[in-house]
């Protein structure tokens, strides 16, 4: 399409250009295959075969129609046999003078270069043929833009195709990367969900089935028998109900509808609930309220309870006897703190990115001993971030963790 475009602008430019030549000519024209004193006059530079015409050539001046004039364009006049009579222009003497068949040649000299030029019949003033006008131009410029045309598509379509390849192969990997790494994570949550829900089906099978060996069953057997499978059974339901809290979190997003809560009064419940707990424990457990006006937020009141319900909890499992456990909230600009610090067994640098993902445990075995799925914190993060919050954790081994809830306050 480039190379058209400017291939056309020639023709035009040699077409305008013989034309006007064409109708100021005509009417000076007397007798065939003779130069007129006026044509010297309408194109100054006029130069005859035969005559040397460098000294004036350099020495005239541009002309109404000084386009002939620039580099690479010349005006030729031949007779009606096709001999060269005079030029106007640029002075090509290897170019060849052919005789005029068509309208449009192409020419080309010794070295290469080539011309394009337009070739018009003249009339006298009394209709008679007098010759022919050549206006032609180099296509020098023309060549070259052509050729570094052919040179860029060369080069640069198939870098510009690679270029694409890569791209489109690198967004592609970046676009399915979330998918990749949701199907990771569902094809591990699959899994971690089938093992934990087999176990307690495991072990009530196992009970059942030797319970049903036996011929003849105690009251005390039986009574054993049925608390075990009580345990397990409510261990499955709590699993379960856990899932469901997880799976309606992760397709509602965020909690509607939406409440004010008093994180004063919430604090407060969560430390009268788990007070015995604690003293069972033989431990301290110490509610701190930092701010002095009541600090409100808007969410689910039962959900953010569970939040801190799940880490008090938590800290409790693992703080060894005589330890301390406080419960804080502050206020951070326009955001409510609270902060579950306890002097436990601590988290190792290497545990602390992962504590938060669905049925990790740091301590498996204890966790079975204490009834732990896993899900605690998996389910305190997603009801912090539905709630525009976040959980953040600072733990040293052996010296304790402090669980720090960030969400945002009215």
């Amino acid at each position: 399409m480039l190379c058209q475009a400017h291939w056309n602008a020639i023709h035009r430019e040699l077409e305008s250009l013989t034309g006007t030549l064409h109708d100021g000519l005509e009417p000076v024209l007397k007798q065939p295959d003779r130069m007129e004193p006026a044509v010297e006059q309408l194109l100054p530079g006029l130069c005859f075969v035969a005559k040397d015409c460098s000294q004036h050539r350099h020495s005239t001046h541009r002309h109404v129609l000084g386009t002939a004039q620039q580099e690479g364009y010349y005006i030729r006049f031949t007779d009606r046999a096709g001999n060269l009579l005079a030029t106007v222009g640029e002075e090509l003497p290897d170019l060849p003078v052919r005789k005029v068949t068509e309208l449009w040649q192409t020419l080309q000299d010794p070295q290469g270069h080539r011309y394009h030029q337009i070739s018009l019949l003249l009339k006298t003033s009394n209709g008679n043929p007098w010759g022919y006008l050549q206006v032609g131009r180099s296509l020098q410029e023309f060549d070259l833009f052509l050729a570094n045309t052919r040179l860029a598509l060369l080069l640069g379509l198939p870098t510009t195709l690679l270029f694409v390849s890569g791209a489109s192969w690198w967004l592609a990997g970046l676009a399915m990367r979330p998918v990749y790494d949701s199907y990771q994570k569902i094809q591990q949550f699959t899994a971690d969900a089938a093992h934990e829900l087999r176990t307690p089906l495991a072990v009530t099978r196992a009970i059942v089935e030797s319970v049903l060996e036996m011929e003849i069953v105690s009251e005390v057997e039986a009574r054993k028998t049925l608390r075990t499978i009580q345990r397990q059974n409510n261990r499955l339901a709590q699993l379960v109900q856990d899932l469901l809290l997880l799976s309606r979190i992760d397709v509602q997003g965020k909690p509607s509808p939406l409440t004010r809560c008093c994180l004063n009064v919430l604090i407060k419940d969560v430390a009268d609930e788990f007070e015995a707990l604690a003293i069972a424990a033989d431990l301290t457990l110490i509610p701190e309220i930092r701010v002095r006006e009541t600090l409100w937020v808007l969410g689910d009141e039962e959900q953010l309870y569970r939040v801190v319900a799940n880490l008090a909890s938590n800290a409790i499992q693992y703080t060894p006897p005589k330890g301390k456990i406080t419960i804080r909230l502050d206020r951070n600009d326009h955001h409510a703190l609270i902060q579950v610090q306890d002097t436990g067994i601590g988290i190792a640098p290497q545990e602390q990115k992962r504590i938060f993902d669905r049925f990790y445990r740091v301590n498996s075995d204890r966790s079975r001993a204490t009834g732990g799925s896993g899900l605690g914190l998996a389910i305190a993060m997603a009801i912090a971030q539905s709630h525009q919050g976040s959980i953040q954790v600072q733990s040293q081994l052996g010296r304790g963790s402090t669980f720090v809830v960030k969400l945002p306050a009215e």
